[in-house]
């Protein structure tokens, strides 16, 4: 599946990994409108898709994305502010879509990683990026700030790290982005992340579909917050709800019987 202009490439495997993969390797894969709204459709679609268990989000070409495109600043830069304003409410709901995606999602890294970009990546579960890749948080250079991506990056690279590169504009290497927690695993360079991208849909694909769901659900129901008698009575509640559900009752009785559960294919 594809897109009109193939600016954004959809395949979905025979062992239910969804490949998005952005298309625009003579802009750097920078993100306008169209690509966008393309992106939050392909998404959402995955997300429903119950064939799909990981979803990895890449692209073509040296670099991984430049983040806006120039062509649509200047577009929006002549808007009024309220189209400006549903303009950004587009790329908020991106990032929102993607970090609540319920299969496990995977970000593949190469070369640049600027601006929104660099929300794209904050926003998934798993990043692998190369020793050659660049983050760069560049807003501020042109008289901008990192508004709507900012909730995911400044929980991805803590507030410390943000409050520097935030404001610096600094580009920043895969070790620090992997030392901050926004990249878990980085490779030589670019023609290894197919193999580890593999090694870690194998790992995902022997998990519990449903398990990881609801382990996702978790972590935001959980994050940030002050541990009192709600938060510890929501989290007895999640676990008895998935003990007795169908795949936990599966895994239980599979692991019990020491006998390998049903979702996964041998």
């Amino acid at each position: 599946m594809d897109n009109n202009n193939n600016t954004l490439l959809l395949e979905i495997s025979a062992e239910g990994v969804a490949r998005l993969t952005l298309n625009r390797p003579e802009v750097h894969n920078a993100f306008d409108d169209r690509l966008i709204a393309a992106l939050i459709e392909a998404l959402e679609a995955t997300d429903r898709n119950p064939d799909v268990r990981v979803l990895v989000l890449r692209s073509n070409g040296r670099n991984f994305s430049a983040g806006a495109d120039l062509g649509w600043m200047k577009r929006m830069a002549q808007n009024s502010h309220q189209e400006n304003l549903e303009d950004a409410a587009q790329l908020a709901r991106l990032m929102e879509v993607l970090n609540n995606h319920s299969k496990p999602t995977i970000g593949l890294i190469q070369g640049a990683a600027y601006g929104g970009a660099v929300g794209l990546a904050a926003c998934c579960d798993i990043v692998i990026a190369t020793e050659q890749s660049q983050f760069c948080l560049s807003e501020v250079k042109i008289g901008l700030i990192p508004a709507v991506i900012s909730p995911y990056v400044v929980r991805a690279l803590g507030e410390r790290l943000s409050r520097r590169y935030f404001l610096t504009a600094e580009p920043f290497s895969a070790k620090i982005a992997a030392e901050a927690g926004l990249v878990h695993e980085v490779v030589p360079h670019a023609d290894l992340l197919d193999e580890a991208c593999q090694r870690f849909v194998n790992t995902l694909r022997r998990n519990s579909p449903q398990a990881m769901n609801a382990a996702k659900a978790l972590i935001f129901a959980v994050s940030q917050k002050p541990i009192d008698p709600s938060v510890i009575d929501d989290t007895a509640h999640r676990i008895a709800d998935i003990r007795v559900s169908e795949e936990g009752q599966e895994g239980l009785s599979a692991f019990l019987g020491k006998r390998t559960p049903n979702w996964i294919e041998e």
